[in-house]
C-alpha cells in the first residue's frame, strides 16, 4: 500500500498496512486480530480502538482498493479518447495493482472473505461491476466515435476483459502469487485486441 500521508502513517494506516502484510505472507490463510495485533506490536484492544470489527479492517483496505484503481481509471479516460487505448490502460491498471498488493488481491479474489461478512463479498462484487460498467461506457463511445464495428457485442466485449482481468488476478493468488498478473501480457494483449477491436 503507498502512504499518501508526508508524515509518520497514522496507527489505522499501520494497521492496514499490516493486515495487507499479514494476507501476502499466509497465503490462503484466515488472518485473525490477535495475530495481525502481534504483527502491529499493539494489543487486541488497541485494534478495536481503531476499528470496531475485523470486518471493518477489510472495508478500510477495500476504499484503498476503490479509491486507487478509480483515481487511475478517471486519469486514463481524462488522457486518452481511444477506445482501445483506454481499455489496454485500465487492463494494466487492473493487473498492475494486484502484482504489487499480493495481499489486496487475496480480496479482490474473496479468498481473503471466507467467513467474513457478507457484505464484504457484495462490496468486492460491486468493484468488478463498476470495472464492467466501465468497459462497456467505454466502448459504447467508441462506437459513436466510429472506432468500432458497428456490430460489436459490446456486453460481451466488456465482460470478456473483465474476466481476463479477473482470471490472471485468480492465477496470482492460486499461485501464492509466483505467477505475477502480467506475465505474457505483451503477447497475450493483441490477442485480446484484435478479438475485440479489429475489423475481423
Amino acid at each position: 500500500m503507498s502512504e499518501n500521508n508526508k508524515d509518520k502513517p497514522s496507527r489505522r494506516q499501520q494497521i492496514l498496512e499490516a493486515l495487507a502484510h499479514e494476507l501476502e505472507k499466509s497465503p490462503g490463510e484466515r488472518i485473525t486480530t490477535a495475530g495481525l495485533a502481534r504483527a502491529v506490536g499493539v494489543s487486541e484492544a488497541a485494534l478495536y480502538r481503531h476499528f470496531p470489527s475485523k470486518a471493518k479492517m477489510f472495508e478500510g483496505l477495500i476504499e484503498f482498493i476503490e479509491e486507487t484503481v478509480f483515481g487511475l481509471i478517471n486519469r486514463i479516460l481524462a488522457d486518452d479518447a481511444s477506445c482501445a487505448g483506454r481499455c489496454e490502460k485500465i487492463m494494466v491498471v487492473l493487473l498492475g495493482f494486484s502484482a504489487r498488493n499480493p495481499g489486496i488481491s487475496r480480496i479482490l479474489m474473496g479468498d481473503a472473505l471466507t467467513g467474513e461478512t457478507v457484505r464484504l463479498r457484495q462490496r468486492i462484487g460491486q468493484f468488478f461491476d463498476r470495472i464492467e460498467t466501465q468497459f462497456k461506457q467505454i466502448l459504447r463511445e467508441g462506437e459513436v466515435a466510429g472506432q468500432l464495428e458497428g456490430n460489436l457485442n459490446v456486453t460481451a466485449s466488456a465482460n470478456l476483459l473483465l474476466a481476463v482481468a479477473e482470471g490472471k488476478m485468480n492465477q496470482y493468488v492460486r499461485s501464492s502469487f509466483s505467477k505475477s498478473p502480467m506475465a505474457e501480457w505483451e503477447d497475450q494483449w493483441p490477442l485480446l485486441s484484435k478479438a475485440i477491436f479489429s475489423n475481423g
